[in-house]
């Protein structure tokens, strides 16, 4: 079966009256792509999202040759639409949403179950933040060598009440999330969550974690690691800083993506605080 190339196929969505440009922003709206003339630079965009990934590791991740890999990147060849998929994929663990950006995610069932569950899983990280964790410590090698779920568990690693535990674990089952099989549950299809939404309620979101790292100061945990550093710069090296950061976090989501066995849940907090209402 010949199947086109990534580009061939956007073109095509395109000509279908598909807002790619709308799409594209509404997947990455951190990172654009950038177009040549009328043409998305995919290679260009694909090398934004890799970050400091190494083309031999994303070439294993993505189970591609590390010849093609190197290829697509820099611009020597356009990959297929499955192979950008399987790229996309270890890149960020969201290839269902790009699709969805496109069509109806339904139409495409190989890609449709991944999809609904990490839309119900980015819900649940809104109205209960604590899901999000809850799901991630079920994901581990750890709990899944318990014989049967064992009640406080994870509200013990958490550090949350048994209430908590289980308000997690009955809105993660009504969701469709997880299931209980053989007495442990079972999160459904590896997920990538992705707590993009309105702006009032991601700032919640940012809120709770961020409380959840200040009450685990005082307990000065081995594994745990706060830094600071006050500093005055240039403007032009606070944004050099800034986009640092900003490539760290999607390294972060990257390894996370392609990260097995599950062995540890954790959370990552990034933050940079100017003080200026100027215009850095």
């Amino acid at each position: 079966m010949r199947f086109p190339t990534a580009a061939e196929a956007l073109r095509a969505a395109a000509r279908a009256n598909i807002d790619v440009q709308d799409a594209t922003a509404r997947f990455s709206p951190g990172v654009g792509v950038p177009r040549r003339g009328r043409e998305l630079q995919l290679d260009r965009w694909l090398l934004e999202l890799r970050g400091t990934v190494s083309v031999s590791e994303l070439a294993a991740r993505a189970g591609c040759s590390r010849f093609s890999v190197s290829r697509w990147l820099k611009g020597k060849a356009k990959p297929r639409l499955p192979d950008f998929l399987r790229l996309l994929d270890a890149l960020t663990g969201r290839a269902p949403d790009w699709v969805n950006a496109f069509v109806p995610v339904d139409q495409v069932p190989s890609l449709a179950p991944r999809f609904h569950a990490a839309q119900a899983a980015r819900r649940l990280a809104f109205e209960l933040p604590w899901t999000e964790a809850a799901l991630r410590l079920l994901e581990t090698r750890p709990y899944a060598a318990l014989a049967r779920h064992e009640e406080g568990w994870i509200a013990r690693r958490l550090r949350i009440g048994l209430a908590e535990e289980q308000a997690c674990l009955s809105a993660l089952v009504a969701a469709g999330t997880v299931e209980l099989v053989d007495g442990l549950y079972v999160v459904r299809a590896p997920l990538t969550v992705d707590t993009q939404g309105g702006a009032a309620a991601l700032q919640r979101l940012k809120a709770h974690w961020c409380d959840v790292a200040k009450s685990r100061i005082p307990e000065q945990v081995d594994s745990d690691l706060f830094a600071y550093n006050v500093i005055s710069v240039s403007l032009a090296d606070l944004r050099a800083i800034r986009e640092k950061l900003r490539v760290a976090f999607r390294d972060i989501r990257s390894i996370v993506a392609a990260s097995r066995p599950e062995e540890v849940a954790a959370v990552v907090n990034l933050q940079l605080i100017t003080f200026d209402s100027g215009d850095a």
